[in-house]
């Protein structure tokens, strides 16, 4: 199992053009992701935002679009896992976050991946990793529930 990259994949009972609005726009991206970021996505600004989850609140999420290609791609680099504030992580190399969407006959299907894993220092590679698996997943239940409630 490679330790470089995290796939994970959800079938939304929601049309295409749903969540694709939950993914792009920035007030819906905030109420799932559960963050505020301030701002708009495009392609290669950085936006940026207090994360709201209880107990991180104290955190700054910074993103920087990559690619969007409505409806199906959307991209962001950031620093995964970089909680602790007193640490600059704009040293450290970025990973990269895909969002591929593709229509289905039960709705639409969601697939996210987060790469470069392996250019983290070696310290904090495979917290990151852990911590990122598991989150894209309970991400995916989130906005599952975003675009279906």
């Amino acid at each position: 199992m490679s330790r470089d990259r995290i796939e994970k994949s959800i079938i939304l009972r929601a049309p295409l053009a749903r969540v694709w609005r939950a993914l792009t726009e920035v007030e819906e991206f905030n109420a799932w992701f559960r963050v505020a970021l301030q701002g708009r996505f495009e392609v290669g600004h950085a936006i940026r935002g207090n994360i709201t989850h209880a107990g991180y609140e104290h955190v700054t999420m910074e993103v920087v679009v990559e690619r969007i290609d409505a409806p199906h791609h959307f991209a962001f680099r950031w620093h995964p896992y970089a909680i602790d504030p007193a640490i600059d992580y704009g040293a450290e190399p970025s990973t990269l976050v895909e969002f591929e969407l593709q229509e289905v006959p039960e709705g639409t299907q969601l697939r996210v991946v987060e790469s470069g894993f392996d250019r983290l220092p070696a310290h904090r590679r495979d917290e990151a990793f852990r911590m990122n698996d598991g989150g894209w997943q309970a991400q995916l239940e989130n906005i599952g529930r975003h675009v279906t409630g």
